[in-house]
């Protein structure tokens, strides 16, 4: 089984892809002090995990969910699912950073894991698909909204589905793939729940894996929310409220149009930002600061606030295995930006090497 989706690049799509493309420019080209870009990095993630729970019902509002997030108050009465469902999302979307930055291939093993932290936390085992129907009605009414393909089908939908990704990667616009993938992947439903948050997710990790996360500054979540019916509506391409009944060969281009031309509005309030952000840091970014990948960068801003640091911090902040932060540890000790203050195996302590001291403001 192939997929081959149809759509367009007509003239509001080119116009939309090439915005992006000069507003990602200008993004790459402005300077950010670490401390600034790992705090506007922090509150874009926080708005992310908000508002992509809050489509789904999540009952918390920004100001509570940050407090989950940033471990300041761990329960709400009568609101502990709500608080588990940000507490996974914003493991999610940590694993999808780490799987972005190291370029990691899309597959269904991978759609598979990330489901699983979504619905049951980070060392949960990656999610079956469906092996029945999983009608989607309406709220109110009762009615059928949408019936998706049946569950025999969706194994070799979503076969389908990942190799067209994997083949469109060199000849399609990541853009375009992101808007698409997450298109496909809430018709399959392959899931009994977790869909719709699976499949935002799986856009940013295609835009941040190929170059189009802007250091993971905006939140497209966000945006969706706040104009949710526009959202639906954008996704229902078709009337019908059968899979089988022409959703699968409806043509896709006034959805892509709405998500690429929000994409470029959400660039355009990011470069915005950080062009205000920037005059608060340094007005070039040194040679030392354009070596360290988005991931070191983090680690640096931490030493803002204390002037050691443990593996344990580093996988806190960064959502790694244990093992994963050892690995980038040796390299960046290696490299000559962390140094080793304590040599004990059970107590190891990092610190920021001297020449590094005046970006954090030491």
């Amino acid at each position: 089984m192939n997929w081959k989706p149809v759509f367009q690049f007509n003239s509001s799509i080119t116009r939309a892809l090439m915005d992006i493309e000069a507003v990602r420019a200008v993004i790459d080209k402005t300077p950010l002090a670490p401390s600034i870009l790992t705090e506007l990095r922090h509150q874009a993630r926080v708005r992310s995990t908000h508002y992509s729970t809050r489509i789904e019902g999540n009952r918390l509002t920004l100001k509570e969910a940050a407090q989950v997030i940033e471990q300041k108050k761990a329960s709400f009465h009568g609101r502990e699912r709500d608080v588990n469902e940000v507490r996974n999302y914003w493991e999610a979307l940590l694993k999808v950073e780490d799987w972005a930055a190291g370029k990691v291939e899309l597959s269904e093993n991978i759609i598979q894991r990330l489901h699983a932290i979504i619905e049951k936390g980070k060392r949960a085992k990656p999610t079956s698909y469906r092996d029945g129907q999983n009608v989607i009605r309406d709220a109110r009414s009762g009615g059928i909204v949408y019936l998706p393909p049946v569950a025999k089908d969706v194994p070799l939908l979503m076969k389908a589905m990942v190799n067209w990704v994997k083949k469109s990667k060199n000849d399609i616009p990541a853009p375009v793939i992101a808007a698409l993938l997450h298109y496909q992947f809430v018709t399959i439903h392959p899931f009994y729940d977790g869909n719709g948050r699976t499949a935002r997710l799986l856009a940013t990790y295609i835009l941040q894996r190929d170059g189009y996360g802007l250091n993971g500054l905006f939140s497209l979540e966000e945006h969706h929310a706040k104009d949710l019916e526009g959202y639906y509506e954008a996704l229902t391409v078709n009337k019908q409220h059968n899979y089988y009944m022409g959703r699968a060969e409806a043509d896709l281009t006034g959805w892509v149009e709405y998500f690429l031309k929000l994409l470029a509005k959400v660039f355009h309030e990011v470069s915005n930002e950080a062009s205000k952000a920037s005059k608060k840091g340094v007005q070039l970014e040194p040679e030392e600061l354009r070596r360290l990948d988005h991931r070191a960068k983090v680690v640096l801003a931490l030493f803002v606030k204390k002037e050691r640091i443990t593996a344990k911090d580093i996988a806190v902040n960064l959502g790694l295995s244990d093992r994963m932060v050892r690995n980038l540890l040796i390299g960046w000790v290696k490299d000559g930006w962390l140094e080793i203050l304590n040599d004990s195996n059970r107590a190891r302590v990092y610190g920021l090497a001297k020449m590094y001291h005046k970006f954090i403001g030491l």
